[in-house]
């Protein structure tokens, strides 16, 4: 099991392992030391430097390839992954002048997406069915976490009930890597499935960058059904019991060999950022970065977003936010929410003890820091949904038209014409404007509180408007619902024990500045934005490149919250509302979003009870 590394550290700006170059570039700071993160997200790799201020100096991307064989079906490829990931780093480094000499570390992130390579040579095993014969030459062996393809199987996964699933709210996703493992044994060749390994991506790339066979704490926990030693009776971390009883006896053999072995007897399972290896000589020939280089344990995308945020150093009103911890304690922690939103958002607090929310996937020990607990909770669609309301209105190509005049994105524009509607009606609020109009946004599902994913939509105050107007009104009760959600998912995790008294977001979503105060309103707390509002997942995976050259020589690294302290970077605070107009109306659409959750599912049963054998007749 991992353990605090409470012993001396090498700080990574104190005795470099190799001697910087005497490159001209490096003259006026002969000092510096930078850090690579890597970030795979579903469409593209990024790469930054980072230096040893905690400031990005360099930062490109790359689009990744993305297959789709049949609807529900997503698929890529570690050898276009590696590809990208190497163009990046090389266009970060020379766009922006980096002497090589100078970076010390490397950090992954990457989506929870499943990669097949061969055990018996190493190579990637190809995932597309029926015949799983790479004809094209892509090298397709992953597949994406938002594949839907093993239904049967998540839901054969479910119906076990099994002591494990505890751990993930209940119910196993269909985007987690078990049910997909089991897809492929379904219907791959038996004599390709017993050849293959399996690997969180993230796991991978830092299989691919050093050669070894080390696993993350965060993409085993967090993904594929491992539970720490010492957790519920877990003794070897897989459940032999389980996969046996799903029909994975196979992965048990060769003690979980297949998964990544046991932990101290074949296999190695580590905490975020901790050291798996060096670059390979190979690894670092196609970087264009000199071998030796320190690459530490990665981590799922969404957590290098809490890296990347909560640890910033943050006031109110000339006080600490939590006045009660010391200033860089890492129970800081405990009490803030990091929330990263793009196409989806999800939800990710720690705690000190393990807490069970239904709906909330964990507690999972150990993903980030040793012997402390991470849950995770998440709204289905927030960004896809934002795009869906405003592009399937039919005033949606006028507002596009009247933006691109102005040069500005159409979120702007209509935020604009929110207040502009709200100073002609002579509105306290733009929020008055929706006062009447009730929208209920599960389009996409629910994945937090309800964990159902037949939830849908619901309005109430539907008009015939098709007007501009009408347009901007479902556009702010959208964002009014996502606010409104956001308060009852936390609401949910502190009755269940968690003490969440603050939100640090990263993502697009966070230059939304009607949005974010929804969100500080509707929640009643704070809304920290990083400084790095497109990057702070990327820059929080350089911090584990940091971490991971702090490793002395007899393996002891700076705790992680320690370089979380020193290099986050704070953004700006939005403060809740103080108008108490404001609070009752938001708390009154409060209960009647809560009334619109809850009454969708009940007329769903009573309709179900009521045609209950209809269709046998």
């Amino acid at each position: 099991m991992a353990t605090h590394n409470q012993m001396p550290f090498r700080q990574p700006n104190q005795q470099p392992s190799r001697q910087l170059s005497t490159d001209p570039r490096n003259e006026l700071h002969p000092h510096v030391e930078h850090y690579i993160g890597v970030d795979v997200g579903t469409g593209s790799a990024r790469a930054c430097i980072m230096n040893d201020q905690g400031d990005i100096v360099g930062l490109a991307s790359e689009n990744i390839g993305l297959w789709q064989p049949q609807t529900g079906y997503y698929e890529q490829s570690t050898t276009d992954i590696w590809r990208c990931i190497c163009s990046s780093i090389r266009r970060a480094m020379d766009q922006h002048n980096i002497d090589n000499s100078t970076i010390r570390g490397i950090g992954f992130d990457a989506t929870c997406s499943l990669a097949v390579f061969s055990h018996d040579n190493d190579e990637p095993v190809c995932i597309t069915g029926p015949n799983f014969d790479n004809k094209d030459g892509n090298d397709r062996n992953v597949i994406l976490w938002l594949d839907h393809r093993p239904v049967d199987e998540t839901n054969k996964i479910n119906a076990t009930n099994h002591n494990l699933l505890r751990y993930v709210g209940g119910k196993i996703s269909i985007e987690m890597e078990i049910p997909k493992v089991l897809w492929l044994k379904n219907n791959m060749p038996r004599e390709l499935f017993n050849r293959c390994k399996f690997y969180d991506l993230t796991d991978a790339l830092t299989h691919m960058a050093t050669g070894s066979e080390t696993r993350s704490f965060c993409s085993v926990v967090c993904k594929q059904g491992f539970v720490p030693v010492g957790v519920d009776g877990s003794v070897k971390g897989w459940q032999e019991d389980f996969l046996t009883e799903i029909g994975l006896k196979d992965l048990c053999e060769d003690n979980f060999k297949r998964m990544g072995g046991v932990d101290t007897v074949n296999g190695r399972y580590l905490t975020a950022g901790e050291l798996v290896g060096t670059l390979s000589e190979k690894a670092a020939q196609e970087m264009g970065l000199p071998p030796g280089i320190a690459v530490g344990s990665g981590v799922i995308d969404a957590y290098a977003g809490w890296i990347g945020t909560v640890g910033a150093k943050v006031k109110l009103d000339g006080d600490t936010l939590n006045s009660d911890v010391a200033k860089n304690d890492v129970a800081q922690a405990f009490t803030r929410l990091a929330a990263v939103a793009g196409t989806s958002t999800c939800h990710l607090a720690m705690s000190e003890k393990p807490v069970f929310v239904n709906g909330v996937w964990g507690p999972y020990r150990d993903v980030l820091i040793p012997d402390f607990w991470m849950a995770e909770g998440g709204q289905s669609a927030t960004g896809e949904l934002l795009k869906h309301i405003i592009e399937t209105h039919p005033a949606f190509h006028e507002a596009q038209s009247v933006a691109e005049t102005f040069n500005t994105n159409i979120y702007d524009y209509l935020n604009e014409h929110l207040r502009g509607m709200a100073e002609k009606e002579k509105a306290p609020s733009i929020s008055w404007l929706g006062r009447h109009f009730f929208f209920y946004g599960d389009l996409f599902g629910n994945r937090s509180p309800i964990a159902d994913p037949n939830m849908k939509g619901a309005v109430i105050g539907l008009s015939s408007d098709k007007s501009l107007d009408g347009l901007v009104l479902y556009y702010y009760a959208t964002m009014e619902f996502i606010a409104l959600q956001t308060h009852q998912i936390v609401d949910v995790m502190n009755k269940s024990g968690h003490i969440i008294s603050s939100i640090f977001m990263s993502g697009s979503q966070c230059q939304n500045d009607v949005l974010m105060q929804l969100v500080a309103a509707a929640c009643d707390m704070p809304v920290l934005i990083p400084r790095y509002v497109h990057a702070a997942v990327v820059h929080g995976a350089a911090m584990l490149g940091a971490k991971a050259a702090s490793t002395d020589k007899e393996g002891r690294s700076e705790p992680l919250w320690d370089i979380m302290d020193r290099f986050s970077k704070a953004g700006k605070m939005v403060k809740p509302t103080t108008d108490d107009g404001l609070k009752k109306l938001l708390r009154t659409k409060y209960n009647v979003f809560l009334e619109q959750c809850e009454s969708q599912q009940r007329y769903r049963k009573e309709v179900d009870e009521a045609v209950a054998g209809w269709m046998k007749k």
